[in-house]
């Protein structure tokens, strides 16, 4: 065992490893000796490859005698070190609480949306960007995560609505609100309420639906041709195809068969690929827009080549100039782009093709959801009827028939 060595300071002494070097000197180990309370006290410091030395040890047991003599503060190596603990983890504590409470909303995002870009599909981390963006962003992005409240979402729902967004949209931007706040509690970075969870959410009401007539529809693609001939483009497929405004922005032109006159849409709503003939109209101006699409793989790319989020401004600005949407307050019966695909359905229906045959073209994986357009074909429902009724007395007629006895 190694032999302890003495130093010019009283109670401080050492030993030297027998192979490890620190310096041009062998390690030392320190350790002091001090009366603490009538007891003999001994205690290891650490080696000087560690950081001590003569000097900080002397410190060390001066102020270790001085709180044995006084009674004030650490008596004891063990006890000093577990107070230096203890404020290293009160410190990190107060931080991780400071650290809560300066985290924004934005920040909270930023960390949030990569994840679900990873994890959800395509179409639906686009929209919730450009709900970031456009509508939840401008509101809630510089706010401490503890300082948004249910006025301040209600701001949201009302800016929403005002401009025409459906309630189902104002009803997804709430959830991705809440998924915001859930992450942020999961990874500890908000402790609080979810506040989403004290705000009310706007019905929908599906059965309630705005669509064009012919004549409107003709003036807006007139309209939006003289301002923007890629919107009017967009809003001629979408009359024509009943597309979605996602499904318009991410097709590409390995999905227009001009061979078969069809359309694939991928990476839908309900996650199927569906396929939608093409009509001439549609056709023409698909082959019109592949004669200059420059390279493009997007039907539809934006300025900057890119895959488009939300539909351009310039189309609520010509329904609002051409007073599509004057006199009427409730937005759900306000003219916006989905009610181009809303169009596709009713005149379809008006004309006698089975809902069935609607589902499929939009895409519904059953009937439930096409129903709202039934009220649309009552002349349809009621040739039905007469058939039963025909029926039925072609029955009546044949039981009346009287058979004459041949023998």
């Amino acid at each position: 065992m190694a032999t302890w060595i003495s130093t010019k300071h009283p109670g401080l002494r050492y030993r030297e490893h027998p192979e490890r070097r620190h310096g041009v000197k062998s390690d030392r180990y320190y350790a002091i000796r001090y009366q603490s309370g009538g007891k003999r006290i001994e205690e290891g410091l650490g080696w000087a490859s560690e950081g001590w030395g003569e000097q900080k040890a002397v410190l060390v047991l001066a102020k270790l005698k001085e709180a044995a003599k006084t009674g004030e503060g650490a008596t004891r190596l063990a006890e000093k070190r577990a107070q230096a603990d203890e404020q290293r983890q009160a410190k990190a504590v107060a931080d991780a609480v400071l650290a809560i409470e300066n985290v924004t909303f934005a920040d909270a995002w930023g960390k949030y949306f990569p994840i679900a870009q990873a994890n959800k599909r395509p179409h639906t981390a686009y929209a919730e960007e450009a709900l970031f963006r456009l509508w939840v962003g401008p509101v809630l992005a510089q706010k401490l995560l503890k300082d948004i409240a249910p006025i301040h979402l209600e701001r949201i729902k009302k800016t929403m609505t005002e401009a025409g967004r459906s309630a189902q949209t104002v009803r997804h931007a709430l959830a991705m609100i809440r998924q915001v706040y859930n992450y942020a509690k999961r990874n500890s970075l908000y402790q609080g309420e979810n506040p989403v969870l004290l705000v009310k959410k706007p019905t929908a009401d599906a059965k309630r639906i705005r669509f064009l007539t012919p004549d409107e529809a003709d003036h807006l693609l007139k309209a939006l041709a003289e301002r923007s001939p890629d919107v009017h483009d967009m809003a001629l497929l979408a009359l024509n195809a009943g597309l979605r405004a996602g499904e318009v922005f991410s097709m590409t032109w390995t999905d227009a068969d001009f061979d078969h006159d069809l359309i694939s849409l991928r990476d839908t709503k309900s996650g199927k690929t569906r396929q939608v003939p093409l009509t001439s109209e549609a056709r023409a101006m698909l082959e019109a827009r592949k004669a200059a699409k420059n390279g493009a793989a997007l039907v539809f790319p934006s300025s900057t080549g890119g895959k488009i989020v939300q539909i351009s401004e310039t189309f609520n600005r010509v329904v609002t100039a051409l007073g599509l949407n004057d006199d009427i307050e409730d937005p759900r019966q306000k003219v916006v782009f989905h009610t181009l695909r809303h169009s596709f359905a009713s005149w379809l229906i008006q004309r006698g093709v089975p809902l069935v045959t609607v589902a499929r073209l939009l895409g519904h994986a059953t009937t439930a959801m096409t129903e709202r357009y039934s009220h649309l074909a009552p002349d349809h429902f009621k040739q039905a009827v007469d058939i039963l009724e025909a029926a039925r007395n072609e029955k009546g007629r044949n039981d009346k028939v009287v058979h004459l006895d041949r023998n």
